[in-house]
């Protein structure tokens, strides 16, 4: 893949993540431009990634950027899409990472621009290990969608997706790590008050997390059977008000943004 100019609107947790993931990927940019209205956001970057072509620029210095990851909010979409409208020109492709804001609705917002895709990012993108469905615009010519692909797959899994299913993977991809991290934590802790050295605790967690998932959903058993495997299930007396607290939090949620 040639070194490519790539631009960041937004320079927050989702931006970090992203240049994390494709300093560990080995990706080449000939420069990253970052617009940020937090001087202490620029200084972060550039302290955490002395290895790139950083440098702060203003909304017109995004029109020397090839791609250009939009990574900020919904509720601002309106306004950063005005100020990109007049720096596109016809090379340039834009990259969503927001749920909600639909690619028909960014084309409108830029005039009928259509070198357009939307990704859902995950925080494992960060270790190369991320799952980042994506969606091109139909008019996104397949050359540049076999880049993208290129670079998308520095960052771990990113398949392609129906657009209308990005939001439910914004919910069950990209915010479901926040559903068990804590969790997992808690066993680790929990297993050095037992009297497990801490590699040993993090080591015995993380070998049975992946090899819950694989038995779940690979071994061919339904999930009733899986889950009748293990004679002892301390928290069952819970699972059921753990399962209406995903209901009660994820529904609502879903429904919003769609």
């Amino acid at each position: 893949m040639n070194s490519l100019s790539s631009g960041f609107v937004g320079g927050g947790r989702v931006t970090r993540i992203l240049l994390e993931g494709f300093r560990r990927g080995g990706a080449q940019f000939s420069q990253v431009i970052v617009t940020d209205p937090a001087p202490e956001v620029m200084e972060l970057l550039e302290r955490s990634f002395p290895g790139l072509p950083i440098r702060k620029g203003g909304p017109a210095d995004m029109s020397q950027a090839s791609i250009l990851f939009l990574a900020v909010h919904p509720p601002v979409y309106e306004t950063v899409l005005a100020s990109l409208r007049p720096l596109l020109h016809k090379d340039s492709v834009v990259v969503s990472l927001a749920p909600k804001v639909t690619i028909s609705a960014i084309s409108q917002a830029l005039d009928g621009f259509s070198r357009i895709v939307r990704m859902i990012p995950n925080a494992p993108s960060i270790i190369n290990q991320g799952y980042n469905p994506v969606c091109f615009s139909t008019e996104l010519p397949e050359p540049e969608r076999e880049t993208l692909r290129e670079l998308f797959r520095l960052l771990g899994q990113a398949p392609e997706v129906p657009e209308s299913h990005l939001e439910a993977y914004a919910i069950i991809a990209a915010m479901g790590p926040t559903y068990l991290w804590f969790q997992l934590e808690e066993l680790k802790r929990l297993g050095m008050e037992f009297g497990l050295p801490e590699p040993e605790a993090a080591g015995a967690v993380s070998a049975m997390a992946s090899g819950a998932l694989h038995t779940l959903f690979e071994s061919g058993l339904t999930a009733e059977k899986v889950m009748d495997l293990i004679p002892v299930r301390p928290l069952a007396s819970c699972e059921e008000a753990i399962r209406n607290m995903y209901r009660k939090a994820l529904e609502p949620l879903y429904a919003r943004l769609k």
